[in-house]
Parts: structure tokens; C-alpha cells; sequence
């Protein structure tokens, strides 16, 4: 008999559950990495008052699932499990599954009932509790940049694009190329197909400049929401590529010789009561709030920089010249800044985060952009002048590696404050341990050129 509970599910997944019985239920988390862990169930044992747990340690865990010693943690090791409870309104199908399968996104709670501070997208949550204090709601719309590959079974070789439907491998410099995207049509198709069973509102799909890259632009809306859907598209993205013969991959940069990968994220914010933009002035000019906002993003950004570009391979995308940005300078339609300011009429006024990379946590990179915005608006800080032409070097340049980046978070206590200073301490921990495992690596590189010549 189908449960009472499920009459409510989104339209979305009705119609893809069609006359079919829900078979599985799961129960996902966003982990620090931004990928699903949980608990899968059949479908009798689950109800949206369930309470399921899991243990805390696993986010003490690194990339590698090497377990951290956190000194600042007491009792790390006990094992404390954490409560999830199931946030209906992110229900969502599973398309890939063999049988009717339905994933809801949990939220994660101590055993009291406080929020799980470490918890991505609790993190979110109170950022944008911040700023519903001020009477303000901010507006995110992401971009998502990715490639689809060749299948790499041997990590000791490198990535190659896919073979499309002529038979030869992806070019890249197409950029827009409608013939570029129908060489991998049928991965395009199923990425449509699967965004529409789980009700992801995609908005355009182009061809990016990478051989096989792809830039998948979701509708503006709730952060919260959207960091939602871009956990889910993700995921849906992979199972895509992989229906179909290929990867799909989330790195930063994946191939040597080809530009990397971002997470582009246009940010405004509205007033709570009126809904009316308030980067615009009555008359349609540029408020203070708008200027304050840039002015906390070239303040703070560069301190939250690991968790905008999270890994070791994050920084060989900050590269100048392939439209990543190497500065946290501000201009008017302007790729070669990290903070652009797109064309719009007054009402759409926003900025637009160019500094974002594709693998990070979509939870705690949209978090970190909007708490540096918050900050500067609150703090009323002031931005640098605005640039005008190419400029890839800047008064505020980029950290070239996670080393110098996690220096720079450890030194921003405000930024602490906003994103919870028990996440950041764990953050940091996590981040320090997996740049330790990655120097103790032995490259390819290394091998070809220095085992015999040196």
C-alpha cells in the first residue's frame, strides 16, 4: 500500500514513478567533499519522521579516507553517531537506479537537536541565517563546468578526451560549437533526461573551450536550493557519462594542456520585504551595498580560497590567459577579473564569482562567497577601483598552492566567525593532512625526467 506521505513528493518525481511502486529510499549527506554518503533502505522501512544515524568520524576523513587526529576535538574517537533528518522538500528520483528509487537529503543534528556544525550545509544554513538578520535574501545562479573523458582505469596515465560519434577524439578551442556538442549527444540526451526525472531546472549547455568540456547553467534562485541541485547534478552528470561509455570528471584541471574547470557563481541580494535588489539604487545607479559587497569579496576571498579551490590540482587551474582568473579584481564584463560584473539592467544587477572551482563542496564554496560579500557589507568596505582592459595580475593575486591558500584561512578570524570557528578548525586539519599525503608522492613528472638524467 503506498504510504499517505507520498502523495506530497515533487511533480517531477511522480511522473517519473509513473505506475511503478517505490522499491529503495536513500538517505544522503554532502560530505566535505560535496559527495553523497548515507544509508540506502527499501521503501517500507523509511517515513519523513524516520531517524536514521551516522557516525561523525566521517568527516575526519581526507580524499584519500586516510582518518585525521583532530587535537581540538575531545573524544574524537568515541564514535558518536549524529542524527539525520530528512528534508523532504530536496525528494528527488534516482533515474539511474534499476528500480524506483527515491533520495531525500538529509540534515544532520546532534543527539540534543543542535545543528551539526560541521556539517556543509549547516555551514550554509548559517551564513544564510546572517543574512536574514539584516533583512536580506541573496541570490545565487551557478554554472557548472566539466569534462566529459575517455574511461581512465590507470591513474599512471593520462586523461584523454572521448571519442564522439565521428570516431575521433574531442578538439578543444570550439568553444559554442553546437557541432562539438552533438558529437556527444547521447550523454547530452541522458543529462537532460535525468535532470528532468529529478527536477533540476537546467537553463542552457554549451560547448566550453576544453576538448570534451561542458557548462551546464542552472536558474538563479534560493543559495540553499541551488547548492541542492548542484549535489544532485553532479552526481546525475556522472551516472550520465557513465551509461554511456565515458567519465564525466569534476576536476579542476584534468588535462595538462587544457584550460580547467569552474564553478562560476552570480551572486545578488534582495531585500526581504520588497524583493527589490538591493545592489541598485530607486534610480537604477549602483548602491553602496553593491560596492560593499565587492569590497568584502576582495577583503575576504583570498582568505577562503581552500574552500573555493579545495585540492593541490585546484591551483593549476588559476592560470593567466586560459579564463580563470589570477586576481580578485572587479570590472564590468570583464573574464580576465575574478569578480565580474555581467550586463544587466538594474533589477539583475549582481556579481559574478569567477575564482570558484568546479571540485569544490557547491555547500561551502556558495557559504564562503556570500559570508565575505556579507562582511564587507556590514563592515562597509570599501572595494578598489574599478579595472578596465586585460588584466591578469592585480594588486590582490592569487595563492599558487593549498599551502600558502590555508595560511591565509588560519589568519582571517572573521571570516571564522561567520563560517563557525569549530568547522573551520576541522577544515583546516582535513586540508593540511591531505597536502601532507600529496608531498609525499612521487609524480610521473619526476620519474621520466629526473630518475635517469639527474
Amino acid at each position: 500500500m503506498t504510504a499517505d506521505w507520498t502523495q506530497s513528493l515533487p511533480e517531477a518525481f511522480r511522473a517519473y514513478q509513473g505506475e511503478g511502486r517505490i522499491e529503495e529510499v536513500e538517505c544522503i549527506i554532502p560530505d566535505l567533499t560535496g559527495m553523497s554518503r548515507g544509508k540506502s533502505m527499501p521503501f517500507y522501512k523509511f517515513t519523513p519522521d524516520s531517524t536514521f544515524f551516522l557516525p561523525v568520524s566521517l568527516f575526519y576523513q581526507t580524499i584519500t579516507g586516510e582518518y585525521v587526529d583532530i587535537a581540538d576535538i575531545p573524544n574524537q574517537w568515541t564514535e558518536m553517531d549524529i542524527r539525520l533528518r530528512p528534508d523532504m522538500s530536496t525528494a528527488s528520483a534516482v533515474p539511474w537506479a534499476d528500480d524506483k528509487t527515491l533520495q531525500v537529503i538529509n540534515d544532520l543534528e546532534m543527539r540534543d537537536g543542535t545543528p551539526l556544525a560541521v556539517a556543509p550545509r549547516n555551514v550554509l544554513k548559517r551564513v544564510l541565517a546572517m543574512y536574514r538578520a539584516k533583512g536580506w535574501e541573496p541570490i545565487v545562479a551557478p554554472e557548472l563546468e566539466f569534462y566529459l573523458t575517455k574511461p581512465n582505469v590507470d591513474p599512471n596515465e593520462p586523461i584523454e578526451p572521448p571519442v564522439g560519434r565521428t570516431g575521433r577524439k574531442g578538439a578543444g578551442r570550439q568553444a559554442y560549437s553546437m557541432v562539438a556538442v552533438d558529437e556527444y549527444g547521447p550523454v547530452i540526451d541522458t543529462i537532460y533526461d535525468y535532470a528532468e526525472a529529478q527536477g533540476l531546472e537546467l537553463d542552457t549547455l554549451i560547448q566550453e573551450g576544453g576538448a570534451g568540456q561542458i557548462e551546464i547553467n542552472l536558474l538563479h534562485g534560493d543559495p540553499l536550493a541551488l547548492a541542492d541541485q548542484v549535489f544532485y547534478c553532479k552526481r546525475a552528470i556522472r551516472e550520465a557519462a557513465l551509461k554511456n561509455g565515458t567519465f564525466a570528471t569534476f576536476m579542476a584541471k584534468p588535462m595538462r594542456d587544457e584550460p580547467g574547470s569552474a564553478m562560476h557563481i552570480h551572486q545578488s541580494v534582495v531585500d526581504a520585504k520588497t524583493g527589490q535588489n538591493i545592489f541598485s539604487n530607486a534610480d537604477g545607479s549602483a548602491s553602496d551595498a553593491f560596492l560593499h559587497f565587492i569590497g568584502g569579496s576582495q577583503k575576504h576571498l583570498m582568505s577562503v580560497l581552500p574552500l573555493l579551490a579545495p585540492y593541490v590540482n585546484s591551483y593549476r587551474r588559476f592560470t593567466a590567459g586560459q579564463s580563470a582568473p589570477t586576481n580578485l579584481e572587479w570590472g564590468a564584463d570583464n573574464r580576465t577579473t575574478g569578480l565580474r560584473i555581467p550586463t544587466s539592467g538594474p533589477e539583475a544587477r549582481r556579481v559574478e564569482n569567477r575564482v570558484i572551482g568546479i571540485d569544490c563542496n557547491p555547500y561551502l564554496a556558495i557559504a564562503a562567497s556570500l559570508a565575505c560579500g556579507y562582511l564587507g557589507m556590514v563592515n562597509a568596505t570599501a572595494p578598489r577601483p574599478e579595472v578596465s582592459g586585460e588584466v591578469y595580475a592585480g594588486e590582490a593575486e592569487l595563492p599558487d598552492n593549498l599551502g600558502d591558500a590555508l595560511d591565509l584561512f588560519e589568519g582571517d578570524t572573521a571570516v571564522q566567525e561567520v563560517l563557525g570557528a569549530e568547522f573551520c578548525t576541522l577544515f583546516d586539519a582535513i586540508k593540511r593532512a591531505e597536502l601532507e599525503e600529496f608531498k609525499r608522492e612521487i609524480s610521473p613528472w619526476e620519474r621520466q625526467h629526473l630518475l635517469l638524467n639527474v
